[in-house]
Order: C-alpha cells, then structure tokens, then sequence
C-alpha cells in the first residue's frame, strides 16, 4: 500500500508540474494549447522533478516539438517557462514571465539541438553543427565538388551554376548564450525560406550560407530570409545590435579551387 501511495505522489507532482508549466507556456506565446501536452512533456516532468536525465528527456521534446511543426523559437520559450515555473514555489499559479536570457544555457541547448535533429537537411549528425543544426564547412565542400562534376560534365557554360547566399551578423556587442542562439536564430530561417533540398551551412561563429539553384524566385527568397531573420533577431533584446544582418550573393566561380578559396574570403580568413 506504501509503495501505491508512493506512486500516487510521483503522478501527483508531475501532474501538477505540467499543469503549471502549461499555463505559463500558453501565458507566453504557444500558439496551440491542444498540441502542447505530448508524452514527453511528462517525461521532462519526471526528470526535473527527481533528478533523472533530464538534458535527454529536453533533447526528446526539442524532437516532439519540431515533428509537430514548433518553430524553433516557439520551443525554446517553452523551455524558459518551464524553468520559470520550477524557479517559484510549488504553489505559485503558473502566471509566470518566461525569459530564455534567464533559463540555463544546458536546457536551452539540449532543447534546441533535439529540435536541430528532426529539422537539419543533413541526415548524417557528424555533417552538422551540434548547436544549429547546419551543415558543417567540410559537408558543403563536399556538395560543391558534387556540383562542380555535375555541372562541368553537363556544359560549364549552360547557365546552370548555383549561387552561394552568405548571411553574417555583427555579433561584436553580444555575449554569453545569445551569441551561438543568434546563429541558430539564423539558422531556423534559412531552411524554413529554402526548402528545397538547398545546402545550408556554416562558416564560424557568425556567418551562415546557402547552396541554392539559381531560378526565378531565389531573388524574391533571398529578400525574405533577409527579413525575416531582421526580425527573429530584433525580437530578442540581447539581439537587437544584430539585427541589420549582411546578406550578399556570390556566383560561383569557375573551378573548385576557387570556389574554396571564396568560402575562406566570406569566413574572414
């Protein structure tokens, strides 16, 4: 019977946890309350509640969150609730303020690299970056020596070269987490904007690029990803002197060698 009623106060404690870690996290933003309550929001309960793994149990929501559409800032303001939440006494009401700058950085990542898992286009994890889920230098070397056969054994003069879109930000006033999160900011962007089996990738610390096809709409594109992380950026207080992001398009060279050396040139080195 002791060992029931034992049970009885651990469903208790994480149904009360997750009562008020909902309320805070519709307070904050979430825009669908009846997609919210997924298993392992119950999972991450347990975990912050009686010290189980709870850096796995946040990487598993981070992959709920995407494969049901959560945008990526939508998720981490989640999580901020959440701790928001487990920094009040119990019986607070859950009319909590959720400020990610205030959360630990552990949880903020483990979140966002499990909502990176399920949204890369890179399906091999040792290609990516752990932290925005875009694609590392040396894999977008390798798609560029894929273009470079494929184009010059097609015609190198038949218009058919992609063109590189380099964004970087100005992260010289930033410090702390937000620095690595203006790039995962970045990051959410460009693939959401480029969809369509595009590359993108990371070059450092600050600049993000993307291999694209060079048709009709990747100017209408460009302007819009050129927008949109403008806005993702100064919506973030910590963010704001980023936000006038350099967004510039290099056509490709004519050789390999070259196109290498581009990437070092919009890198900085």
């Amino acid at each position: 019977m002791a060992d029931r009623d034992h049970v009885d106060e651990i469903d208790g404690a994480v149904r009360n946890l997750r009562a008020r870690w909902r309320i805070a996290s519709i307070t904050s933003g979430w825009r669908f309350p009846s997609d919210w309550a997924v298993p392992e929001v119950d999972a991450v309960c347990g975990a912050a509640l009686f010290r189980g793994d709870l850096a796995g149990a946040l990487r598993n929501l981070g992959r709920s969150r995407a494969w049901t559409g959560a945008g990526l800032d939508e998720t981490l303001y989640d999580v901020a609730a959440l701790h928001a939440v487990l920094d009040r006494d119990s019986d607070a009401d859950g009319l909590v303020s959720a400020d990610p700058h205030a959360a630990p950085f552990a949880m903020l990542r483990a979140v966002a690299v499990g909502w990176a898992d399920l949204t890369g286009d890179v399906p091999d994890r040792g290609a990516t970056e752990s932290f925005s889920g875009l694609a590392t230098e040396g894999y977008l070397r390798v798609r560029l020596g894929e273009v470079y056969r494929r184009v010059t054994r097609i015609d190198p003069g038949a218009g058919e070269w992609p063109v590189l879109l380099a964004v970087s930000v100005d992260l010289s006033m930033v410090d702390g987490w937000s620095r690595p999160m203006a790039m995962v900011l970045v990051a959410d962007v460009l693939r959401r904007v480029f969809d369509s089996g595009e590359t993108t990738a990371s070059l450092g610390c600050s600049t993000a690029v993307v291999l694209a096809d060079r048709e009709t709409a990747v100017a209408h594109r460009i302007t819009s990803a050129r927008r949109q992380i403008a806005d993702r950026l100064r919506g973030d207080p910590q963010l704001v002197t980023a936000a006038h992001p350099e967004v510039r398009v290099h056509r490709l060279p004519d050789t390999l060698p070259a196109a290498h050396d581009l990437l070092h040139r919009i890198a900085g080195r």
